[in-house]
């Protein structure tokens, strides 16, 4: 099932990258960010992908994509690329090392929340401030929020798993990353909603075009 599931992974990624190419006008870190969410997320992500970001032939990206729940969509992507990656990056590294019970979510939570902000938010949203500093003084708050709630997901998640399928620790073993697959994914769904609401506050921004 696993090796199924990489392959229909590697499908999704590659009709993405295709499709931001050729069809779907996205700002640089929108690709950048629907990229890493596929590799994590696979046919799931593809899904909300067709609906909520792929341009149709016929009509232009930004309308397609003024819908709400789009724009929460876009929000949430922004935030889980970065999340995930770091925690992925986190638990492969931490498994070469020793750690007393609990310090390796405390420190995969860390670097998620660093990368997260100081990568995904900040220095990819640098060009809507007038420094580098004011970037993260003016995304600290949205990131925070969002990635507390992916967290909450993806953490009891790896947790749940690992107890079971101790193997799932490895990162060279399928079952690892088919484990921080389900864990990105329950991740997403726990973060949407908290990002939808700070995108109609207008505390984060949404879905973004190049056209």
């Amino acid at each position: 099932m696993l090796i199924l599931w990489f392959i229909a992974t590697g499908l999704s990624f590659f009709y993405v990258l295709w499709d931001q190419l050729t069809n779907t006008p996205s700002v640089k870190i929108m690709k950048l960010a629907w990229l890493l969410v596929i590799l994590y997320t696979g046919p799931f992500g593809l899904i909300f992908y067709l609906l909520g970001c792929r341009k149709p032939r016929q009509r232009s990206h930004d309308d397609f994509i003024k819908d709400p729940w789009k724009q929460g969509l876009g929000s949430e992507i922004h935030c889980v690329a970065g999340d995930a990656t770091a925690i992925i990056l986190a638990a492969a590294l931490l498994h070469y090392a020793s750690l007393p019970n609990g310090w390796e979510a405390v420190i995969e939570y860390c670097a998620a929340w660093l990368f997260g902000l100081l990568i995904f938010q900040a220095l990819f949203m640098r060009s809507m401030y007038p420094s580098y500093f004011e970037a993260v003084k003016g995304t600290v708050f949205a990131e925070t929020v969002s990635m507390n709630f992916i967290m909450a997901g993806m953490i009891p998640t790896v947790l749940i798993i690992k107890k079971y399928f101790p193997e799932a620790s490895d990162p060279f073993s399928l079952r690892f990353w088919g484990m921080m697959s389900i864990a990105t994914i329950i991740g997403s769904i726990f973060a949407y909603p908290i990002n939808l609401w700070m995108v109609k506050k207008g505390i984060k921004h949404g879905m973004m075009s190049a056209a």
